[in-house]
Protein backbone atom coordinates (compact mmCIF):
# COMPACT_ATOMS: atom_id res chain seq x y z
CA UNK A 1 0.00 0.00 0.00
CA UNK A 2 0.95 3.91 -0.82
CA UNK A 3 2.69 5.95 1.81
CA UNK A 4 2.93 9.54 1.47
CA UNK A 5 6.79 10.18 2.23
CA UNK A 6 8.21 11.44 5.83
CA UNK A 7 8.06 15.22 6.36
CA UNK A 8 4.99 15.06 3.53
CA UNK A 9 1.65 17.15 4.50
CA UNK A 10 -1.14 14.88 2.60
CA UNK A 11 -4.36 16.38 2.84
CA UNK A 12 -6.74 15.02 5.23
CA UNK A 13 -10.41 13.33 3.77
CA UNK A 14 -12.48 11.25 4.74
CA UNK A 15 -15.22 8.72 3.27
CA UNK A 16 -18.35 6.62 3.99
CA UNK A 17 -18.61 2.75 3.89
CA UNK A 18 -22.28 2.82 3.66
CA UNK A 19 -23.41 -0.97 4.21
CA UNK A 20 -27.13 -1.31 3.37
CA UNK A 21 -29.76 -3.64 5.31
CA UNK A 22 -32.32 -4.60 2.41
CA UNK A 23 -34.64 -7.71 3.02
CA UNK A 24 -32.15 -9.64 5.22
CA UNK A 25 -29.35 -8.86 2.60
CA UNK A 26 -26.24 -6.27 3.05
CA UNK A 27 -24.81 -4.44 0.23
CA UNK A 28 -21.82 -1.56 0.43
CA UNK A 29 -23.52 1.28 -1.43
CA UNK A 30 -20.99 3.21 -4.19
CA UNK A 31 -20.94 5.96 -6.45
CA UNK A 32 -19.50 6.79 -9.89
CA UNK A 33 -17.81 10.12 -10.32
CA UNK A 34 -19.25 12.56 -13.08
CA UNK A 35 -16.29 12.60 -15.96
CA UNK A 36 -15.62 16.24 -15.37
CA UNK A 37 -13.96 16.26 -11.83
CA UNK A 38 -10.59 17.50 -10.85
CA UNK A 39 -9.67 14.25 -8.87
CA UNK A 40 -10.50 10.93 -9.70
CA UNK A 41 -13.22 11.93 -12.57
CA UNK A 42 -15.46 9.18 -14.03
CA UNK A 43 -13.92 6.93 -10.86
CA UNK A 44 -16.08 4.35 -8.93
CA UNK A 45 -15.99 5.67 -5.07
CA UNK A 46 -17.47 6.12 -1.58
CA UNK A 47 -19.26 9.24 -0.92
CA UNK A 48 -16.60 11.70 0.42
CA UNK A 49 -14.03 14.29 0.12
CA UNK A 50 -11.69 16.84 1.85
CA UNK A 51 -11.85 17.87 5.50
CA UNK A 52 -13.50 21.46 5.53
CA UNK A 53 -12.42 24.16 8.71
CA UNK A 54 -15.93 23.40 10.51
CA UNK A 55 -15.59 19.78 10.86
CA UNK A 56 -15.16 18.78 14.45
CA UNK A 57 -13.73 15.14 13.23
CA UNK A 58 -13.36 13.10 10.08
CA UNK A 59 -16.83 11.41 10.99
CA UNK A 60 -18.40 14.15 10.65
CA UNK A 61 -16.17 14.97 6.95
CA UNK A 62 -17.23 11.78 5.92
CA UNK A 63 -21.21 12.02 7.45
CA UNK A 64 -21.58 15.83 5.57
CA UNK A 65 -20.10 14.54 2.36
CA UNK A 66 -22.53 11.82 2.02
CA UNK A 67 -25.44 14.47 2.56
CA UNK A 68 -23.88 16.83 -0.20
CA UNK A 69 -22.72 14.23 -2.82
CA UNK A 70 -25.56 11.84 -2.66
CA UNK A 71 -28.56 13.48 -0.21
CA UNK A 72 -28.38 10.66 2.57
CA UNK A 73 -28.74 12.39 5.77
CA UNK A 74 -27.44 10.47 8.73
CA UNK A 75 -26.03 11.11 12.37
CA UNK A 76 -23.47 9.44 14.46
CA UNK A 77 -26.01 6.94 15.52
CA UNK A 78 -25.29 5.39 12.19
CA UNK A 79 -21.83 4.64 12.35
CA UNK A 80 -20.18 1.44 13.28
CA UNK A 81 -16.37 2.13 13.05
CA UNK A 82 -13.66 3.17 11.23
CA UNK A 83 -10.42 1.70 8.93
CA UNK A 84 -7.22 2.80 9.30
CA UNK A 85 -6.30 5.53 7.19
CA UNK A 86 -5.48 5.20 3.70
CA UNK A 87 -3.20 7.16 1.76
CA UNK A 88 -3.58 7.63 -1.73
CA UNK A 89 -1.17 9.46 -4.67
CA UNK A 90 -3.49 12.36 -5.45
CA UNK A 91 -2.10 13.47 -2.09
CA UNK A 92 -5.08 12.61 0.05
CA UNK A 93 -4.83 10.87 3.14
CA UNK A 94 -8.35 9.49 3.88
CA UNK A 95 -10.01 7.92 6.28
CA UNK A 96 -12.59 5.21 5.86
CA UNK A 97 -15.82 5.80 8.20
CA UNK A 98 -18.05 2.71 8.13
CA UNK A 99 -22.04 2.84 8.79
CA UNK A 100 -25.02 0.77 8.99
CA UNK A 101 -27.98 1.95 7.05
CA UNK A 102 -31.79 0.76 6.90
CA UNK A 103 -34.01 0.08 3.82
CA UNK A 104 -35.60 2.42 2.92
CA UNK A 105 -33.70 5.74 2.34
CA UNK A 106 -33.55 8.09 0.21
CA UNK A 107 -30.63 9.65 -2.25
CA UNK A 108 -30.74 12.85 -4.13
CA UNK A 109 -26.83 12.96 -6.27
CA UNK A 110 -25.71 15.97 -6.67
CA UNK A 111 -25.01 16.20 -10.13
CA UNK A 112 -22.06 17.95 -10.14
CA UNK A 113 -20.36 15.38 -8.47
CA UNK A 114 -21.81 12.09 -8.89
CA UNK A 115 -23.30 9.73 -11.84
CA UNK A 116 -24.67 7.64 -10.39
CA UNK A 117 -24.83 5.24 -7.47
CA UNK A 118 -24.85 1.44 -7.36
CA UNK A 119 -24.39 -1.84 -4.86
CA UNK A 120 -22.60 -4.51 -4.34
CA UNK A 121 -23.16 -7.31 -2.63
CA UNK A 122 -22.17 -7.98 0.79
CA UNK A 123 -20.99 -11.54 -0.70
CA UNK A 124 -19.52 -9.81 -3.22
CA UNK A 125 -17.15 -7.58 -1.22
CA UNK A 126 -16.31 -10.75 1.45
CA UNK A 127 -15.14 -13.19 -1.13
CA UNK A 128 -11.02 -12.13 -1.26
CA UNK A 129 -10.74 -14.62 -4.25
CA UNK A 130 -12.69 -11.66 -6.01
CA UNK A 131 -10.37 -9.05 -5.44
CA UNK A 132 -7.31 -9.24 -8.52
CA UNK A 133 -3.95 -7.30 -8.30
CA UNK A 134 -3.15 -5.26 -11.30
CA UNK A 135 -0.29 -3.12 -11.80
CA UNK A 136 1.30 0.11 -13.93
CA UNK A 137 3.99 0.98 -14.87
CA UNK A 138 5.47 4.53 -15.52
CA UNK A 139 8.56 6.18 -16.13
CA UNK A 140 9.78 5.89 -12.55
CA UNK A 141 7.83 2.79 -10.78
CA UNK A 142 5.46 0.03 -10.95
CA UNK A 143 2.36 0.31 -8.97
CA UNK A 144 0.23 -2.17 -7.63
CA UNK A 145 -3.61 -1.74 -6.62
CA UNK A 146 -6.49 -3.99 -6.26
CA UNK A 147 -9.42 -4.35 -8.82
CA UNK A 148 -13.18 -5.46 -7.79
CA UNK A 149 -14.78 -5.79 -11.13
CA UNK A 150 -18.29 -6.16 -10.18
CA UNK A 151 -21.17 -6.82 -13.50
CA UNK A 152 -20.50 -3.53 -15.42
CA UNK A 153 -18.52 -1.45 -13.09
CA UNK A 154 -15.00 -1.38 -12.77
CA UNK A 155 -14.04 -0.94 -8.82
CA UNK A 156 -10.43 -0.82 -8.77
CA UNK A 157 -7.43 1.77 -6.94
CA UNK A 158 -8.34 3.41 -3.28
CA UNK A 159 -12.00 2.39 -3.09
CA UNK A 160 -10.91 -1.58 -3.76
CA UNK A 161 -8.25 -1.37 -1.52
CA UNK A 162 -10.06 0.03 1.15
CA UNK A 163 -12.69 -2.56 0.32
CA UNK A 164 -10.21 -4.94 0.40
CA UNK A 165 -9.05 -4.01 4.03
CA UNK A 166 -12.99 -3.78 5.25
CA UNK A 167 -13.52 -7.87 4.12
CA UNK A 168 -9.91 -8.71 5.51
CA UNK A 169 -11.13 -7.32 8.89
CA UNK A 170 -14.27 -8.69 8.89
CA UNK A 171 -13.27 -11.89 8.12
CA UNK A 172 -9.83 -11.35 10.71
CA UNK A 173 -7.58 -12.50 7.78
Amino acid sequence: MFRHPVGASPIPAAVLIPIIHRAAQLSILLTKRTSHLKHHAGQVSFPGGRVSDGDENRKITALRETQEEIGLNLDESNLLGRLPEYDIRTGFRVTPVVAWIESPFDCVLDPFEVDSIFEVPMDVVLDLSNYKLSSHSDESEKRYFYRLPHLDHEIWGATAGMLYIFAATLLEV
